[in-house]
């Protein structure tokens, strides 16, 4: 999750694209575009950074070798939907080779939907809107998503037509059938 977002007002006249995004990307501007509209992010904090840091580093260390698939952190941007354009930013996404060649060379955002999306929540985040942004990852069919929560040190786990269960730290992050294979204990996500 992105602290601090701000909605910045358009018009259904002057809705932008993502094509728009991207140029605003290069001039410096950070946001994700939800339905035309640019929803500017700030910089999530230093603890926010080492958790994606930290679980990237953990399944890209599993998923390369394997070949697996794609790791890709919050910068990169997925388009969801046209006309009006959404783009949101997972903190972390996994992208099956079955879906995406390994050897794809993606310009602009990916117009294909993760397997895995990871959301590390803010400070200002409430579990309500952690919770609605996962059900919206699933509703775009993600099958599996991660909700980390720094400050409880527990990830909520959404799978599509399941209740949310939520891991502490004596407990095991498990790939199921999303990532195959992977399993990381909780309190390795959020280390001493």
């Amino acid at each position: 999750m992105h602290a601090g977002a701000i909605n910045v007002t358009t018009t259904e006249t002057n809705l932008l694209t993502a094509k728009d995004l991207l140029r605003l990307c290069e001039d410096g501007v950070r946001g994700e575009l939800i339905r035309g509209v640019l929803c500017e992010t700030m910089p999530t904090g230093h603890e926010h950074g080492k958790i994606v840091v930290r679980l990237s580093a953990t399944l890209f260390s599993f998923i390369e070798p394997r070949g697996l698939g794609t790791v890709v952190a919050s910068d990169s941007g997925v388009w969801l939907e046209r006309d009006p354009d959404t783009v949101r930013e997972p903190d972390i996404a996994f992208t099956s080779a079955e879906k995406v060649p390994l050897d794809a060379q993606i310009v602009g955002y990916a117009e294909v939907v993760p397997d895995l999306v990871v959301e590390v929540t803010s400070p200002s985040d409430s579990r309500r809107e952690a919770h609605d942004k996962a059900r919206m990852w699933l509703s775009h069919g993600v099958g599996l998503v991660w909700v980390v929560h720094p400050d409880t040190r527990t990830v909520d786990v959404h799978t599509a037509g399941k209740a949310v269960a939520t891991l502490n730290e004596s407990e095991a992050l498990d790939g199921l059938d999303v990532v195959p294979g992977f399993s990381c204990a909780v309190s390795d996500v959020f280390g001493p």
